[in-house]
């Protein structure tokens, strides 16, 4: 478990971090979404409006279920989702799919009547309850209805005039319809006092989910990463290299009892190892931010080097002219390089890049390689791994 315990350090270092405020973590118990359109309400839950985004990445709350979930399993999130989940009204209109609502009500209704509640989860409460918002993204000319009052599955008008979200939806591959109850719902709401109206950059709504999160773990056990006894997890994260990706590092769902040949009695892998729920969270999530920061991409295969203590470090995978941050400024101003120096400048901007990061770089300073592939769409392998200290990598 060396890598989780690494990349578990490295959130817990570099999250408090004042050089990554521009780029933070994400917070445990959230994910990241596509979204297509954004619903406006009051602080009372009254409908003012909503507009179409183009697949606007978001963060949201999510339960360790509904991170991860997949196929037609009905798991919602707690507090934005797709229309399946979050209209009342979906079957009303001849929607495809099985409706998630009352789900979503119950999980949203939960949060929203405990200790850790939050007002602007309470006024989407109040207006998903009301069982219009189908109904209203019709009035808004966003969501389109045929003549017997059913979700269009397709656009019957002339491609030039494709509304937004029809562009966006992605067709079934056999049928080649589209269900508009994959439309991805966000919300803004405005209440009294409120800093931000957006529910996806309100900090007090995030901390609010995830006391209510961490409220709702009831087994523990031994956290084989941090030796405590904590909640543990039984759902790891996906979507790592990608919003797309659907390949785990640790999974152990055949519910048939293939994978594990009588070892255990279920199919959780807390029998096998466990870890904790924030664990993984931290775990997970700092890979996705350090791939997405510095990782070397090539194809399915992810190649990822850092600094656990968060301090800079050159990429391997960067050609070496990427180190000599002088010889950038000498390009832009238009000035050449004589080389017919037997590449004698050229080493002695080497030596000189490479001396910069030696003084940042402590020879106890623990650097991590790590390589990541996948030969199927749900399994995921650490095909490198390999820690050094500073003075090592370098070399």
């Amino acid at each position: 478990m060396s890598w989780m315990q690494r990349l578990y350090e490295t959130y817990e270092l570099c999250a408090a971090s004042e050089q990554f405020s521009t780029e933070p973590l994400m917070p445990i118990s959230h994910t990241k979404q596509q979204i297509h359109v954004e619903i406006t309400l009051s602080g009372d839950g009254e409908f003012k409006g909503a507009k179409v985004l183009q697949k606007e990445e978001t963060l949201i709350p999510a339960t360790e279920g509904s991170a991860g979930r997949s196929g037609r399993k009905i798991d919602p999130h707690p507090l934005c989702d797709k229309i399946q989940y979050c209209a009342k009204d979906y079957p009303k209109f001849g929607g495809k799919k099985k409706s998630g609502y009352a789900e979503f009500e119950t999980l949203l209704g939960s949060w929203s009547d405990s200790d850790f509640r939050h007002p602007k989860a309470k006024a989407v409460l109040k207006y998903v309850k009301n069982g219009t918002l189908v109904q209203d993204l019709i009035n808004e000319k966003i969501l389109f209805v045929d003549e017997s009052g059913d979700l269009l599955t397709s656009w019957p008008g002339e491609k030039n005039d494709t509304p937004a979200v029809f562009k966006m939806l992605t067709a079934h591959p056999k049928t080649k319809k589209k269900d508009q109850g994959d439309v991805f719902i966000r919300w803004n709401v405005w209440h009294e006092g409120a800093q931000v109206s957006g529910v996806w950059e309100d900090e007090s709504l995030q901390k609010s989910w995830v006391a209510f999160d961490a409220s709702q773990k009831s087994e523990k056990g031994l956290c084989f990463v941090t030796g405590n006894e904590v909640p543990l997890s039984g759902n790891h994260p996906r979507r790592i290299r990608n919003p797309g990706d659907g390949a785990k590092l640790i999974s152990s769902n055949d519910s048939s009892g293939f994978t594990f040949r009588g070892r255990f009695t279920d199919e959780s892998a807390i029998q096998a190892c466990g870890v904790g729920f924030e664990t993984t969270q931290k775990a997970h999530n700092a890979l996705r931010w350090l791939i997405n920061r510095q990782g070397y991409r090539n194809s399915d295969q992810v190649i990822v080097n850092w600094s656990v203590g968060g301090k800079s470090v050159p990429d391997p995978f960067q050609s070496t002219q990427f180190l000599f941050e002088d010889n950038s400024n000498e390009m832009e101003r238009g000035e050449s390089i004589d080389i017919g120096d037997a590449g004698q400048s050229f080493a002695f901007k080497l030596k000189k890049a490479l001396a910069g990061y030696r003084v940042n770089l402590n020879v106890t300073d623990d650097i991590v390689v790590m390589g990541l592939d996948s030969a199927t769409p749900g399994r995921m392998a650490i095909t490198y791994y390999r820690e050094m200290n500073g003075s090592e990598f370098l070399d």
